[in-house]
């Protein structure tokens, strides 16, 4: 009987989709991305035998699986719990990205310090900071503790040392794409690189009960830097954002396998740190004045209603093409609604220069504040005010409809909360009927002219 015998060729395989070929490429050629390819031994021809090995642990059956919640420890900061889905839970591995200078390094400080406070050790590796840049910081934010230990290691085995050595029940690397493993190759930052070093301190979190906070880059268009699997590894993958012409910053979960990823987190960046907003109402209202062109909406962050004031200022013009500038909104949006106001309410728009912007720098992308930017267009060309504590809730169609939007109770709810007396919303069935309903409600205050 002739024996079967097994060959074994050299091949080459992207180590991100597992994509084949005959011989070195620097890009892959299925997922396109660049240094993923790598040579490996791939088996070819029949095999004769296969050893399987004995698993450490038996395979159970569902019915017997545990299902107890994992007991879930605060991070001290109760804005970042809330992203998190109620704490942090032992032996997560959580992402946290972020555009350079947002404040991450800052919030992860402020993390850190608070857990330390708490009684719980924690190790603070910085890759990209010298100890005494990070000591400066917390001596600036009031973050210095004796149970919060710092290490400036830009080597994976250094800092695995440091695990060992100092015990911690919280690790925060800043940055993996700074960290370098010797048993990989390619400079720190190298998709091969950044592999390993994930890889391996989300294999300690596992193995060890402790949670992970590894801070990574992100690119130009704002994903995060790497290859794919780095999200996919992770348990939680948070993004930092905001505006650096503003103080607010906002967390954001786009994958929690512990919880919701629809909640967010409001922060304000000062010069002593970062601080915690629970309720964030109050920074996207104006100061009550009644000038025209201002109207309030309940956006949705997240699974949280925020109040918004729109503002609106029109400007009669001569000239052939009228100037539209938005600051907070989607101009197309707000053309789509100059062209309702004028086609089916009978305010004319076209001859007006139109300014629309929102209290605070809050941006507002959905449908929902369709019907306050109207309102606030409509009061500012009529140079007459909307009435005091009225709300505009209201997705508009181009046949003037007022459409319902999405977690309408527990907008109404915020609202009612704050104290707005008027909701404007599909009740009045158009915009025209919006109108008369705001009309309805003014009511005269000293200085205001009659006729709306």
């Amino acid at each position: 009987m002739a024996s079967r015998r097994t060959a074994t060729t050299t091949a080459f395989r992207c180590t991100e989709c597992g994509w084949t070929a005959s011989k070195w490429v620097g890009r892959c050629g299925e997922c396109q991305q660049w240094g993923t390819v790598v040579e490996a031994a791939a088996q070819t021809g029949i095999v004769t035998s296969v050893t399987a090995s004995t698993p450490l642990r038996a395979a159970q059956p569902i019915t017997s699986i545990d299902t107890s919640e994992t007991p879930r420890r605060t991070s001290g900061v109760g804005e970042f719990d809330r992203v998190l889905g109620g704490g942090v839970v032992p032996g997560a591995a959580i992402l946290l990205s972020g555009e350079p200078g947002v404040g991450k390094s800052t919030l992860l400080l402020e993390v850190a310090a608070q857990s330390a406070r708490a009684g719980r050790r924690v190790l603070y590796a910085s890759a990209e900071e010298s100890l005494g840049q990070v000591r400066l910081r917390a001596e600036r934010t009031g973050a210095l503790h004796d149970e919060l230990f710092l290490a400036s290691e830009t080597d994976l085995a250094t800092i695995l040392g440091h695990i060992d050595d100092v015990a911690p029940e919280l690790l925060i690397v800043d940055s993996v794409q700074t960290v370098s493993s010797a048993l990989s190759d390619g400079v720190a930052g190298h998709p091969s690189q950044v592999r390993e070093v994930a890889s391996t301190l989300i294999r300690i979190a596992k193995e060890r009960d402790l949670p992970v906070i590894i801070v990574g880059h992100v690119t130009k268009d704002g994903s995060i830097a790497g290859p794919r699997i780095l999200e996919h590894l992770v348990d939680v993958v948070c993004h930092f954002e905001g505006d650096r012409q503003t103080s607010l910053r906002f967390v954001r979960a786009l994958k929690n396998r512990f919880g919701a990823t629809d909640e967010v987190g409001c922060f304000d960046m000062t010069g002593d740190g970062i601080t915690e907003v629970p309720d964030p109402s109050s920074l996207f209202l104006g100061h009550g004045s009644r000038q025209p062109g201002s109207c309030v909406t309940v956006a949705l962050e997240g699974r949280r209603a925020i109040p918004v004031e729109v503002q609106a200022l029109t400007i009669p013009s001569a000239a052939p093409n009228p100037r539209r500038i938005v600051s907070g909104v989607d101009s197309a949006r707000v053309a789509m609604i100059l062209a309702v106001l004028e086609k089916r309410a009978r305010i004319a728009v076209s001859t007006h220069d139109v300014y629309v912007s929102t209290v605070g720098g809050v941006r507002l992308t959905e449908p929902a504040a369709d019907l306050a930017i109207a309102l606030a267009v409509a009061s500012a060309v009529r140079d007459r005010p909307n009435p005091p504590r009225l709300v505009a809730v209201g997705e508009l169609s181009l046949s003037g409809e007022i459409r319902p939007v999405t977690q309408h109770a527990q907008r109404r709810a915020e609202a009612d909360r704050l104290g707005y007396r008027t909701v404007v919303d599909t009740s009045s069935r158009d915009l025209a009927g919006a109108l008369s309903d705001v009309s309805r409600h003014h009511r005269p205050e000293p200085g205001d002219e009659p006729g709306f």
